[in-house]
């Protein structure tokens, strides 16, 4: 309940500062950091970039022994269809990029490296759909 009190606020806060997607994008990313770890993932990094600025995470977590890079797309409504269908080949490049560099830093091999997406959908209701070892 208080949580859900924050999150409006904050979201009223960036929504003056920033741009409507921009806000909606972190309102999504803050929901879904929320629902991972409440179900048992340790969140390890947030928006997670590569040192040529070219690729980025939205959260890195650790799940049990598996390290999982969490794509997550946020629509304000699903009139244009579910959130994670926005996902495209280059993005899905760019994932793996990360996972590459983050699991070489972590000393992790590529079998410990899980890819998940969060599709989030704010109106009419919050929805939030967590798709496991959705890339490959």
């Amino acid at each position: 309940m208080l949580a859900a009190l924050l999150d409006r606020l904050r979201d009223q806060r960036r929504r003056k500062l920033w741009t409507r997607d921009q806000a909606t994008g972190r309102r999504g990313e803050d929901l879904a950091h929320r629902f991972l770890r409440k179900h048992g993932l340790v969140i390890v990094a947030r928006n997670y970039r590569l040192s040529a600025g070219d690729a980025e995470a939205d959260l890195i977590a650790r799940d049990g022994d598996e390290l999982v890079i969490v794509e997550v797309k946020t629509r304000e409504s699903d009139a244009f269809g579910p959130p994670d269908r926005a996902i495209g080949i280059e993005k899905q490049r760019a994932l793996k990029r990360v996972a590459r560099e983050y699991a070489r830093r972590a000393v992790l091999t590529e079998a410990q490296v899980r890819f998940d997406v969060m599709a989030i959908t704010l109106t009419p209701q919050i929805r939030i759909e967590h798709f496991r070892g959705n890339l490959s």
